[in-house]
C-alpha cells in the first residue's frame, strides 16, 4: 500500500483502521487525532514529515512538550499515539523502518487514585436527590448517582446508556466498555428503584415529544445535545454541585472518583480482586490491583490516626 501523500491523510486512515479494525471508542480516536495533528504540525514547522522523520525528531518532540509544561500522563498519551501510528505505518509498508520502537516514555504517576469515605458517598447521594430544577432532574440526578456508585462505570459508559438496556426491571446491567467489551454489572435495590422512578418520569417526557411528530431518544439520559445524550461534561458539572450541596469538598469529588470508592469499599468488604477486574471492566488485573494499595495505604492512616500507642506520648503519659 502507497504512503498517504501528506500528514493529515496518515492521520485520517490511521483512525479509519483504529475504527474498523479495532473498534476503538471514539473518545479514544479523538485523543490520537490531537495529539497526532499537534505532532504534525510541531513537524511542519520545522519541514518535517511523518514519512521523513526520525527518532531524534520524535524525542526532540517530546522534549518540547516537557518544556511545554505538560503533564507526564499527557506526554504518555502523546507517545503511545506515536508508537501507534508508526506501528500502523511500518505494517502498512509506508516506512521501511519504525522510528518510535525504541523511544522510552516518562512512566506513569506512582500516586495512588483518590477515593471516598462511605459517609462521604452517602451525602453526594441525599444531595443528588436535592439537586435540580424540577422533580424530573431530581429523580435523573438520583438516577445517575446510584448507577454511577451500585456499579462502578465509567461516565462516559453511563451517560451513554442505552434505554433498553433499562427495561424489565433488571438486576443487571449490560454495558458497553472500551474497546466495544461488553460486560454485565450488577444493580443494588436502590440503583434498581432510583432507576424505575427515573424510567417513569423518562419515558412520560419521551411520550410528549412523539406527540409533536419528534423521534424519542434511544438513550437512557436523554439531551438536546448533538450527541443525543447528557455530556461527560455536564455530568462532570453536576457532581461537582452535588458536592457541594452536600458538604463534601469539590476537590475531592469527580465522577471518577465514584468509580474508585465502587472499587475501594468492595474490596474493603471482602470482595474478590478477580470479580472486582470484572465489574470494572479492566483488562489487566494489574490496573485493579491498584485498589489493595489504596486500601494499605488508608488502614495504615486510621492505624496512625486512632491507634493509642502511635500517638505522641506528653511529659505525664506512662511507658
Amino acid at each position: 500500500m502507497d504512503a498517504p501523500r501528506d500528514d493529515l491523510q496518515w492521520i485520517a486512515t490511521f483512525l479509519d483502521a483504529q475504527a474498523a479494525d479495532l473498534g476503538a471508542a471514539r473518545n479514544t480516536l479523538l485523543a490520537y487525532g490531537r495529539d497526532l495533528k499537534d505532532l504534525a504540525g510541531w513537524m511542519a514547522r520545522r519541514g518535517i514529515s511523518f514519512g521523513a522523520a526520525s527518532q531524534d525528531d520524535i524525542e526532540s518532540y517530546l522534549i518540547a512538550c516537557d518544556a511545554e509544561g505538560l503533564s507526564r500522563a499527557t506526554r504518555a498519551r502523546r507517545l503511545s499515539a506515536i508508537r501507534q501510528i508508526y506501528r500502523f505505518a511500518f505494517e502498512e509498508g509506508w516506512r521501511t523502518d519504525n522510528p518510535a520502537i525504541q523511544i522510552k516514555g516518562p512512566g506513569r504517576s506512582k500516586s495512588l487514585p483518590k477515593t471516598l469515605e462511605v459517609t462521604e458517598v452517602d451525602r453526594l447521594l441525599e444531595a443528588a436527590r436535592q439537586t435540580g430544577r424540577t422533580p424530573d432532574d431530581r429523580l435523573r440526578n438520583t438516577c445517575l448517582m446510584e448507577l454511577l456508585y451500585a456499579t462502578g462505570m465509567r461516565v462516559s459508559e453511563l451517560v451513554s446508556l442505552p434505554v433498553s438496556a433499562a427495561r424489565g426491571d433488571p438486576r443487571m446491567l449490560l454495558v458497553l466498555g472500551k474497546g466495544g467489551k461488553e460486560r454485565m454489572v450488577p444493580l443494588s435495590p436502590p440503583a434498581r428503584d432510583a432507576l424505575a422512578e427515573w424510567l417513569q418520569a423518562r419515558d412520560a417526557a419521551a411520550a410528549e415529544v412523539e406527540k409533536q411528530g419528534k423521534p424519542a431518544s434511544r438513550f437512557l439520559f436523554p439531551s438536546r445535545g448533538k450527541e443525543g445524550h447528557l455530556t461527560r461534561h455536564r455530568f462532570y458539572l453536576l457532581i461537582k454541585e452535588f458536592a457541594v450541596t452536600g458538604g463534601v469538598s469539590p476537590q475531592k469529588v469527580t465522577p471518577h472518583t465514584l468509580r474508585h470508592a465502587f472499587a475501594t469499599h468492595l474490596l474493603a468488604n471482602g470482595a474478590d480482586l478477580r470479580a472486582i477486574q470484572a465489574l470494572l471492566g479492566h483488562a489487566d488485573i494489574a490496573t485493579t490491583e491498584i485498589y489493595t494499595h489504596v486500601l494499605d495505604a488508608r488502614l495504615s492512616e486510621l492505624v496512625l490516626q486512632h491507634h493509642p500507642l502511635s500517638r505522641n506520648k506528653g511529659p505525664g503519659d506512662k511507658e
